[in-house]
């Protein structure tokens, strides 16, 4: 179990001790004052402010966030898959009830639709109140519309075939808790149904110091309904073993499609940004030798494409990216090869 902070603790904060997860290895914070604890329908939801770290997220025992380095994953997360893609307008995000990448997404002026479905409202609420210097600054968004729904289950009959650009999905660890249902078979194929041609999935894809064989099992999945699958991670010192990786997956039959950023990051969002970049972008997704190893058999993108409309579609999008219509047929000659 985890150390839980009352008004009277004044020490530490641990997260619980889960051997399934991160064996042998908890993290602590110290605790300057506790803001918040409630149960809700779904999670055991905490605040508290740290002596060094800002105030800290945490659910059913297990930091989510700390306001100090939340921005090397919420960042990264959201704009490179929002990046790779040509021009993405129409967003998905399940989870991330924090409102972190949903600030990340409105970062972006071209993106005109953006739904987010997050199961449990009560986190969404704690946020508001107490992350709104933070992550929870974008929920008034025009642009936004929260769904408060079991993602699986909505993605199964709410969302249209092939009507999402980019989907994004910030969930917690499968530990028999509310996204447990996220990281199942039946929801890749999901995610491959709403996805429009040339479309990207990005989703929490776990630390490869400590689940490198769930890592590889969920590519393999993914494998099953995507052209294209790869991994990347982040650096985030409050996570375990201070790692976390992205799964990112696409209809696209470009072998690099996630690893390539294909617009230049406007000033204004430049100056906000505090860990992505370009460099940053295409430095994520190379791995240390004995990972890359393990991985490389299911991470190696395919070469077949998904359609012909895939072709079509990213091809148009080389065209007015590079305004050199020369260029499609070389590049689809290449791909075929």
């Amino acid at each position: 179990m985890a150390t839980v902070p009352t008004p009277e603790m004044k020490g530490w904060f641990a997260e619980r001790e889960d051997e399934k997860l991160w064996p042998g290895q908890r993290f602590c914070l110290k605790v300057k004052e506790p803001l918040h604890h409630e149960k809700s329908q779904f999670q055991d939801i905490m605040v508290f402010e740290t002596t060094n770290h800002g105030r800290c997220l945490v659910l059913d025992g297990v930091i989510q966030l700390t306001e100090w380095d939340e921005f090397s994953y919420q960042e990264m997360i959201a704009q490179i898959p929002l990046f790779a893609h040509p021009n993405p307008e129409s967003v998905l995000i399940v989870g991330a009830g924090d409102g972190g990448v949903l600030r990340e997404v409105c970062r972006h002026k071209g993106v005109k639709k953006i739904v987010m479905c997050e199961i449990d409202e009560d986190v969404v609420k704690v946020s508001k109140t107490f992350l709104n210097r933070s992550t929870a600054t974008a929920f008034e968004d025009p642009r936004a519309k929260l769904v408060f729904a079991d993602a699986a289950k909505y993605l199964d009959k709410e969302v249209a075939t092939e009507s999402v650009d980019v989907v994004i999905v910030d969930s917690s660890d499968p530990n028999e808790g509310p996204a447990d249902s996220l990281f199942t078979d039946s929801f890749y194929k999901n995610l491959a149904r709403v996805l429009k041609p040339g479309g990207i999935v990005c989703t929490q894809g776990e630390c490869m110091w400590l689940h490198v064989e769930l890592i590889r099992d969920v590519l393999q999945k993914a494998k099953a309904y995507f052209p294209t699958v790869d991994y990347a991670y982040t650096c985030t010192p409050t996570y375990p073993c201070g790692q976390i990786g992205f799964l990112l997956c696409s209809k696209s039959s470009d072998a690099e499609y996630a690893r390539k950023a294909r617009r230049e990051v406007p000033a204004e969002m430049a100056e906000k940004l505090r860990y992505y970049n370009h460099a940053m972008h295409k430095a994520a997704f190379a791995l240390p030798a004995s990972f890359e190893k393990q991985l490389s058999a299911v991470r190696a993108p395919a070469r077949v494409c998904h359609s012909v409309v895939d072709y079509a579609i990213y091809g148009a999008a080389v065209v007015a990216a590079a305004a050199a219509g020369a260029g499609v047929a070389a590049w689809i000659v290449s791909k075929r090869k």
